[in-house]
């Protein structure tokens, strides 16, 4: 729905931009145009001239979706395109709509990508954040496997960790659909993630999703321990606030999660404390400040994660408002190699509620860089 409406904006302005174009040929005398009956003059024929750049290169903006500050443009664009339909009101009034259009489309856009927008707290955060990562990281080498459990050394080993610079961060570009629960319809998204680990673990996710045809933007924002989730209808209005104790645990277990999941060869220098169980099952406990989780690692037989099963995760309500203690797994599928690493390119997120076991989100992984010295806007 959301492209649908898009493509219809796109649309309206482009038309709206031609017409404009009628009153520059007329003004500066390139045509007669005997649809417009009031004369117009040359300097009144650059404004029109002026106001048709700036609505088709609104239109141009909004189908590419690019800059962040597109709304500028479109407001801009508004504005002189009334400014040139006031000075010939009789043959241009009906102009006025396509521009009441314009300023609503800028200022979702504000909404959206403006100052006071989580986009832009994303932005600030992550450039924050990749202040932080070192530039030279010290070379994998096979002695670091030594103090890891069989199960989890195969797994580093296999993920093409060896000879490779250690991660201590990473940025990815993942897609894929989220609900709030088993009866809820879901909702497609595409997400910006950033993880830094350390002794203060860091973790920004901005999600882009659509619900009955709206957008919907979510910042999850974990900062040494405490965390966040703030998430908005079309920029304007918030729908989400979350955070407190739960949220604080529960995001030190989906940050966990990352460490094993996206970034095997984090897991060398990580404070985890292991008890193997099995070939196939490692118990891991996770600390960082005040914050302890553990997971069960599973691994099938030829070394991969397949599994990350916590019982210290707390599934929110849908306004962020309350939680319930809830087990959580991860089951992961399809390896393959990004950027000379190989890791788990798709998988779930599962509530084990009382009443039965459903999906709340399924992703996958379109591009991820480890250690990055910077990232696209999201």
């Amino acid at each position: 729905m959301v492209t649908v409406i898009r493509w219809t904006v796109v649309a309206l302005l482009v038309v709206h931009g031609l017409i404009h174009l009628l009153g520059a040929t007329k003004g500066l005398g390139w045509a007669r145009v005997e649809q417009l009956k009031q004369p117009i003059g040359t300097t009144a024929g650059v404004g029109w001239l002026v106001a048709a750049a700036l609505v088709l290169t609104a239109a141009v903006m909004i189908a590419a979706g690019a800059p962040t500050w597109w709304w500028l443009v479109v407001l801009g664009a508004a504005a002189v395109s009334q400014l040139v339909i006031v000075t010939s009101w009789s043959d241009a009034k009906v102009g006025t709509l396509p521009n009441v259009v314009l300023v609503l489309v800028a200022v979702l856009g504000f909404a959206s990508l403006g100052p006071t927008s989580l986009h832009a707290a994303y932005d600030d955060r992550a450039d924050e954040l990749l202040t932080t990562i070192p530039a030279n990281q010290r070379i994998v080498s096979e002695s670091d496997l030594a103090a890891l459990p069989g199960p989890v050394a195969t797994y580093v080993r296999r993920s093409g960790a060896i000879g490779k610079p250690r991660v201590t961060g990473f940025y990815a570009t993942v897609r894929g659909r989220i609900r709030s629960g088993p009866d809820t319809a879901w909702m497609p998204f595409s997400g910006h993630q950033l993880d830094v680990f350390g002794p203060e673990p860091q973790r920004l996710f901005y999600i882009n999703a659509t619900r009955s045809g709206l957008p919907i933007t979510v910042f999850h924002d974990y900062d040494a321990n405490t965390a966040t989730m703030r998430g908005r209808v079309a920029g304007l209005v918030q729908v989400i606030d979350a955070s407190g104790p739960e949220m604080d645990q529960g995001e030190t277990v989906t940050v966990f999660n990352d460490l094993v999941v996206f970034a095997p060869a984090a897991l060398i220098d990580a404070p985890i404390a292991w008890e193997p169980i099995d070939d196939a099952h490692v118990r891991a406990t996770y600390t960082v400040g005040d914050q302890t989780v553990t997971a069960e690692l599973v691994f099938n037989d030829a070394g991969d994660l397949v599994d990350f099963v916590s019982q210290d995760r707390f599934q929110s309500s849908e306004d962020g408002k309350s939680f319930a203690s809830m087990p959580w797994s991860t089951p992961l599928q399809r390896y393959r190699e990004i950027r000379h690493r190989r890791l788990a390119t798709t998988g779930e997120g599962l509530w084990h509620a009382p009443d039965g076991t459903f999906a709340y989100i399924d992703f996958s992984v379109d591009d991820i860089t480890y250690n990055p010295v910077g990232l696209p806007g999201a």
